[in-house]
Formats: structure tokens, C-alpha cells, sequence
């Protein structure tokens, strides 16, 4: 298996295009066309993780943050970290994926997985994102419905929630006259024809409306295909920033406090107190999420949990809404398990091992007198 394949399966659960458009995702070293012996996972890379990924006998590693970020005007081993890092993985031949905003905006990326984490029920994005997405509307004869709707379900289109392949069809009547310049698979060129005809309507993300219209080309009968494309602004369920849910049970501040500590196994973190005398509602935000501090507060969280939570933020919500920061490098860790079992699921080559970063990367340490 390639690190192509591999890299196409991730990025159909947390596609490149709905990363946030400043960041760097994808393929940061070495080659897409590489085989994959083993794989390690990381939030992060540092030079301990290369190391280990060599003890694993791993040439490929994904990361969560991407180790190119700003762009690089130089690479200077002598004197830049970033630059030593790339060296070690080109010498020793190792690929470097990084999954980052676009993980932490999918459907069960890094939010999802804090607030699954936390044990938390009904689980939806804080922010969904809208107005992302389009839909198709095919007229296609009726004996070729079947076998170009197939074809453009595989690049993805016709998902909506939980379901695939998911569409709407209503019989027609289509009419046309070709010109001498014509080839209809239907009737004569000339004349005026009617055939009968299913209009399909489909919707789709609006990043994959290329493969989408190449499959419509390439698997439509006629000369040429005739279809629609709407925007819409439905709600996507499938993508959006944070999530929140609710505990199974109740608990007053003082017992979430405490339980949060214990989930998430932090013994220090900041938080400013809410007014509510129970939690029931929880907003999360894998990271820096300090920007959904007032969608949460809107859906009426009575707490909302994230990182590098600023000062003036802390005032914002004190007294209206128990706010933690319980640190950036904890509240993403939990994504790495959901990764490890979906890049599982889809390796067809079962000789290829993956394994989690076994040391911390987290740089941030506690002083206590």
C-alpha cells in the first residue's frame, strides 16, 4: 500500500479543503508513492519521534500540527530546529502527513473525540459550517440511472448525516433537436425528439463538484449531459468547529471539576467559575477554541472546556459560564485512537503496523514549590 492510498482514506473523513485556509495540510516530506512498511502517530514531531519511528521500523509518520506551518525561506541545518528535523526524515526516508484544522473541523475529529472523552451524549458541532455545499440535479435516460448515480456516489456526493447514497428521483420528459454537427444516442438529428428521462438530484460538498462532473461526462450516454448545480445553505452535518452534548447525569461544579480532571488526566488547569448549580450541558473545543465562547454560551452550555484560553476571555465568561482550560496538548491527544482505527479499517496490507507516540510532546511543564 502507498502512502497515496493511504492519505486519499483520510482525507475522505477530514478532507484538505474545509482546513482553515491559512493553514498547511497534507504531505510535508518525502513522497506520496512510497510504500508503507509501518506508521507512527503524533501530535506532534520531534526529533524523540523520529527516533522511534525508526525503532518501529516506521516510513511514515502522520502528525496532527504540521512541522511546516510558515513557509520556509531556507534550510539551515546548522542553526534551525525545523530544518535538522527535515534532514533526519529525508536521510532516513521517511514520509510526513499532517492532519490539522481539517481533524479538528470533521465529523468525530478532535472535538468529537474530547467530548466522547467526557462521555458526553448527542453529540453535535458547536458550529456547524453552512453554505459549503451544492446540489447536483442530473436528467439522465432511465436504463443508465443505476450506473451513473453509482459513479458519482463513489466520489462521495448523496451523504447527508449518518446516510450515503442519498437522492431524489422524479420521471420526466426531456425534448432537444440536434444540429447537422450531432450524434444523439436517441432519435435523429434534425428533429424534434421526446424521450423519457429521471431527474436526479444529489447534494454534494462544493470542493468535490470536479470529480462529480467527470463522472457525469464519463458515464452519461449523451453528447451532451444535461445538469444543474444550486448552492444551498443547508446546515452541514458532516463538518463545523467544537461539538456539545450533554453528561448522562447532571453534577454540581465542585463533581465536574473533579471529573474532568480524572477524564481527561490533568491535575492543573485554569477555569473561571459560571453560575449554574449543575452541569448538564458541555461545550468543547479540541485546542485553541476561544473564538466559540459565545456560540456556547448561545446554545446555553453550562460549561465549555478548550485551550490557550486568553485573560480577557476568562472575565467574558466568569460568572455566566464555568470555562477550562485544560491545556492544548490534553484535550487533542484522544483524536490519535479514532485515527489509528480508521487508518486500520483501510489498510488492505495487514503486515503493516501502527503504532501512537509513547512519549509526550507536550513541551509544557508545571512548577511546583
Amino acid at each position: 500500500m502507498t502512502c497515496a492510498e493511504l492519505f486519499k482514506h483520510i482525507e475522505s473523513w477530514a478532507p484538505k479543503e474545509i482546513a482553515w485556509q491559512n493553514d498547511n495540510v497534507g504531505l510535508q516530506v518525502g513522497s506520496s508513492k512510497s510504500k508503507i512498511k509501518n506508521i507512527l502517530l503524533s501530535l506532534d514531531l520531534t526529533e524523540d519521534v523520529i527516533k522511534e519511528a525508526l525503532a518501529q521500523k516506521c516510513n511514515l509518520i502522520i502528525t496532527h500540527h504540521p512541522l511546516l506551518f510558515h513557509p520556509l525561506k531556507k534550510i539551515a541545518i546548522d542553526n534551525d530546529s525545523t530544518s535538522q528535523l527535515v534532514q533526519q526524515l529525508l536521510t532516513h526516508k521517511i514520509t510526513l502527513y499532517s492532519a490539522h484544522t481539517n481533524l479538528d473541523f470533521t465529523k468525530d475529529g478532535v472535538s468529537f473525540q474530547l467530548a466522547k472523552q467526557l462521555e458526553l451524549k448527542n453529540i453535535k458541532f458547536l458550529e456547524p459550517f453552512n453554505a459549503d455545499q451544492v446540489k447536483v440535479v442530473i436528467f439522465i435516460p432511465p436504463n443508465f440511472v443505476e450506473k451513473v448515480s453509482a459513479e458519482i456516489f463513489k466520489t462521495g456526493a448523496g451523504t447527508i448525516g449518518e446516510y450515503n447514497n442519498c437522492s431524489f428521483r422524479l420521471n420526466g420528459e426531456g425534448t432537444f433537436i440536434g444540429s447537422n454537427k450531432s450524434s444523439p444516442v436517441v432519435g435523429l438529428k434534425g428533429k424534434l425528439e421526446r424521450v423519457d428521462e429521471v431527474r436526479i438530484e444529489i447534494i454534494s460538498d462544493k470542493w468535490n463538484l470536479k470529480n462529480i462532473i467527470e463522472a457525469i461526462k464519463k458515464n452519461h450516454p449523451y453528447e451532451e449531459p444535461a445538469f444543474d448545480i444550486y448552492p444551498i445553505e443547508n446546515e452541514n452535518k458532516k463538518y463545523g468547529a467544537g461539538s456539545i452534548g450533554f453528561l448522562e447525569k447532571p453534577m454540581s461544579e465542585k463533581d465536574f471539576l473533579k471529573y474532568v480532571s480524572k477524564k481527561l488526566s490533568v491535575k492543573d488547569f485554569r477555569f473561571t467559575a459560571g453560575n449554574k448549580k449543575a452541569i448538564n450541558r458541555v461545550a468543547v473545543c479540541g485546542g485553541s477554541g476561544s473564538d466559540l465562547i459565545k456560540s456556547a454560551m448561545k446554545l446555553g452550555a453550562d460549561a465549555f472546556i478548550t485551550a490557550d484560553v486568553r485573560y480577557h476571555t476568562f472575565h467574558e465568561a466568569n460568572k455566566k459560564m464555568l470555562l477550562i482550560d485544560a491545556g492544548h496538548y490534553e484535550t487533542e491527544i484522544f483524536v490519535l485512537h479514532e485515527l489509528q482505527k480508521r487508518i486500520t479499517q483501510n489498510i488492505f496490507d495487514k503486515g503493516i503496523k501502527i503504532f501512537q507516540n509513547k512519549r509526550t510532546t507536550n513541551p509544557i511543564e508545571f512548577y511546583n514549590n
